[in-house]
């Protein structure tokens, strides 16, 4: 007869610094312990749940922390450093009683990186978060803490972007993408979560492994209010928490020698949308970010849907930054490989960094936090006789906002409590709008496989 064995749930432990974090002042020490309103506790718990949590089949936050309502992290001080004293942790992070070694090193990188954003970046005076130069400095010190810029390189570093619901045939494509990459030596960054962000890696390891790259980057870029619903992948090996979605995203642009889109829903468009609002702006003539929009056969009509919107919303001027190829890995290699060139050739003449893009301009008003509310969502102006670059902007902002009400805690909680968002615009963008994520929709591109898409948001003509 079969034995059973009933595993537990939830397991306690104690865990020391693992990848980084070795060193803590007493002073940074105390902005972990203060669990009051000047301590980052509550930021820190949340984000260590989601990296214990890694491997999940649910983008539900409040789904997240309800279950594991009874976790906690507390940190032990002792006078060389500390140490974690974990409770109720999920025990899917641990083999045989001690923790997954990517696990402990992802659980320290982000209280490296909480601690210093806290720290360094909204207490100390350094920073004024009000100004377009100094925002791009906060996004350069986290980057350089986490030691994402430590390596002299040459470019190589591509930048994936994709969907977390995406089907098998996608992820496969995804995975024969990066593979090709990895054997052109072409290194990979992602979001850091499944789907789309996990493939171009895991394809990636294998291209190295036969070219006999040891020392290949898969670097994973999130932001506290995602998370818990894109946890990072067992394979990223340079995790970075940005303090919100607009640095995380222009810290994909400082870093990116290349870009390439896969399909996805509402988050993948709100990144093409900012990249496209940085492309567009007159100042970024001079810069070389090549962008390749691909997926398998199967996807086409993904990608038909994706011109025509983009061409009824922002016009051909957008689409002539996009390449699009469509079920040729190989390709989307070779072009990358190409373009790396042409990238090493204009910033040499331009005497930028290779690993972080100073002379790319961020527009303003790309770079301030955006807050989904109701009320903020409902101003958007959606309209056509806007200038390119606020409509754009708008764009952008309503995308983000659908993403925070599909899986951010705060976001499920408002439309829980008051119904789904409101947008506005002039009927030409309203139809294109409803066009593009009705089909997100019907693809299941909103949520994960298996799982039921309530819409989070009402169109408006």
């Amino acid at each position: 007869m079969e034995t059973i064995i009933d595993l537990p749930e939830v397991v306690d432990a104690s865990v020391g610094p693992r990848g980084s974090l070795e060193n803590l002042s007493q002073s940074e020490i105390q902005v972990l312990l203060n669990q009051g309103a000047g301590g980052v506790h509550a930021l820190f718990r949340k984000c260590a749940l989601a990296v214990l949590n890694s491997g999940t089949d649910s983008d539900n936050a409040k789904e997240l922390f309800d279950r594991f309502r009874h976790f906690d992290v507390h940190v032990v001080r002792h006078p060389w450093g500390i140490r974690l004293r974990i409770s109720n942790a999920p025990a899917s992070a641990f083999v045989d009683g001690q923790m997954i070694r990517g696990i402990k090193e992802h659980l320290f990188a982000v209280l490296r990186d909480v601690v210093f954003i806290a720290y360094e970046i909204q207490q100390g005076s350094r920073f004024d978060l009000t100004k377009p130069d100094s925002i791009t400095n906060a996004v350069f010190h986290v980057l350089r803490n986490a030691r994402v810029l430590e390596r002299k390189i040459k470019p190589n570093l591509i930048v994936c972007w994709g969907g977390h619901s995406i089907n098998e045939p996608e992820y496969q494509y995804t995975k024969r993408v990066g593979y090709e990459m990895g054997l052109r030596g072409l290194d990979v960054c992602t979001g850091c979560g499944p789907g789309a962000m996990k493939g171009p890696m895991k394809g990636a390891t294998i291209g190295h492994a036969k070219q006999r790259i040891a020392n290949g980057r898969y670097i994973g870029l999130t932001e506290p209010g995602i998370i818990a619903a894109e946890p990072p992948n067992a394979i990223v090996n340079q995790l970075v928490i940005m303090p919100d979605i607009e640095k995380r995203l222009e810290a994909f642009m400082r870093l990116a020698h290349g870009v390439v889109v896969f399909p996805g829903g509402a988050g993948t468009m709100e990144e093409i949308l900012y990249l496209l609002g940085i492309l567009l702006d007159p100042r970024n003539a001079a810069q070389v970010v090549p962008l390749i929009l691909t997926g398998p056969a199967s996807s086409a009509s993904y990608f038909v849907q994706l011109r025509e919107f983009i061409g009824a919303t922002l016009g051909n001027e957008a689409l002539q930054h996009i390449r699009f190829i469509i079920d040729d890995a190989a390709q989307v290699a070779r072009e990358l490989t190409q373009a790396m060139n042409e990238v090493r050739s204009a910033r040499r003449t331009a005497n930028d960094s290779y690993n972080f893009n100073w002379l790319l301009h961020v527009p303003e008003e790309f770079q301030h936090p955006f807050v989904a509310t109701h009320e903020s969502m409902r101003a958007l102006q959606l309209t056509r006789d806007l200038p390119l670059h606020e409509r754009v902007a708008n764009l952008r902002r309503a995308f983000s906002g659908i993403v925070s009400g599909n899986v951010k805690e705060h976001g499920l909680a408002a439309i829980e409590r008051l119904g789904p968002y409101e947008l506005h615009g002039d009927p030409q963008v309203v139809q294109a709008l409803d066009e593009l994520l009705r089909g997100f929709v019907a693809a299941g591109r909103m949520k994960l496989p298996g799982t039921e898409y309530v819409p989070c948001y009402r169109l408006v003509k």
